[in-house]
């Protein structure tokens, strides 16, 4: 079961069906779903994703996804899990571009990295991030990570693959 997880300004909790609606809007903002995975999908296929973290994710206690609030305003995503393309647990998170600069990426980051290294018992964490995407490579970088490898992907985009150990 995923814990809820606590900063100064955020809660992390896990996600409730009546979350359904603002997950999508998260996920229907291009301007957070071109740095996730391959980038805006139809507003159907968030809705079927939305439905997995209960009927498989929680199910079968695959891994920890929350939903990210200030306030009791859902303003973000976050996840820990383990991935293939980094041979380890990957930490991920988005945030509503109306939080963005306010360093609560900073403040969710965090707490999913003390999360895998104190619950989970982890000796590193990774991040994969768009080579493109500034902000979240300053971010990994200002806690800790170092790159360890590009991805070139098969749209003719890079993937950085960062890493940090405890």
């Amino acid at each position: 079961m995923t814990p809820s997880l606590r900063t100064d300004r955020l809660a992390l909790d896990p996600y409730a069906p009546e979350d359904e609606d603002d997950f999508v809007a998260l996920f229907q903002d291009e301007r957070v779903s071109r740095w996730m995975g391959d980038g805006p999908t139809p507003e159907a296929e968030d809705r079927a994703l939305f439905g997995r973290i209960f009927t498989k994710v929680y199910a079968q206690g695959l891994f920890d996804v929350w939903a990210v609030r200030q306030d009791g305003r859902l303003v973000g995503h976050a996840e820990i899990k383990p991935t293939p393309e980094t041979g380890g647990h990957e930490i991920i998170y988005a945030l509503a571009p109306e939080a963005w600069g306010s360093g609560l990426g900073t403040e969710i980051a965090e707490a999913i990295i003390a999360h895998g290294f104190t619950t989970l018992g982890l000796t590193e964490v990774h991040a994969t991030v768009a080579a493109e995407n500034d902000a979240s490579l300053r971010l990994l970088t200002r806690l800790g990570f170092t790159h360890t490898r590009d991805v070139k992907e098969d749209n003719g985009g890079t993937t950085r693959v960062l890493r940090r150990g405890r």
